[in-house]
């Protein structure tokens, strides 16, 4: 056996193991985010309301999201980064809608940042998009 086959074998071993991590590592986490969601709505079910509440809806949208990001990194072994500015213009409209009125202390200052975030969030969103595209190759296609 030459060591250049030695070599070679080494490293399909080597991307087997990373391969089957990832696949694990990937599981892991799509069952941590559908066993925290299915958690979070038993939770919200047994309120003294019996229903969801705007903010039970939205953060079961976060999780939705976190699922989604997962199953596209899984298919495609790339990361959605715009799901991650999806959340975070979601946790954001979230606390503006929820808990800024029991807030007294908010001042317009903090306001203005919050909606200048979601703003910035939403071009920085539009721009991957954008880019998404327009600058793919074919290969790369989802």
């Amino acid at each position: 056996m030459s060591q250049q086959n030695l070599k070679n074998q080494i490293d399909q071993l080597g991307n087997s193991l990373i391969e089957i991590f990832h696949i694990v590592g990937l599981f892991v986490i799509g069952g941590t985010i559908v066993w925290s969601a299915v958690g979070e709505y038993l939770i919200i079910m047994q309120h003294e309301h019996g229903f969801a509440t705007l903010k039970d809806i939205l953060l079961l949208f976060i999780y939705l999201e976190l699922g989604a990001m997962t199953g596209i990194y899984f298919k495609t072994h790339r990361l959605p980064v715009i799901f991650l500015i999806f959340i975070a213009i979601t946790a954001i409209t979230r606390f503006l809608v929820i808990d800024m009125k029991s807030l007294v202390s908010l001042d317009k200052f903090n306001l203005i940042l919050m909606v200048l975030s979601i703003l910035v969030l939403s071009l920085a969103a539009g721009v991957l998009r954008y880019s998404e595209k327009n600058h793919q190759s074919k290969d790369e296609s989802i």
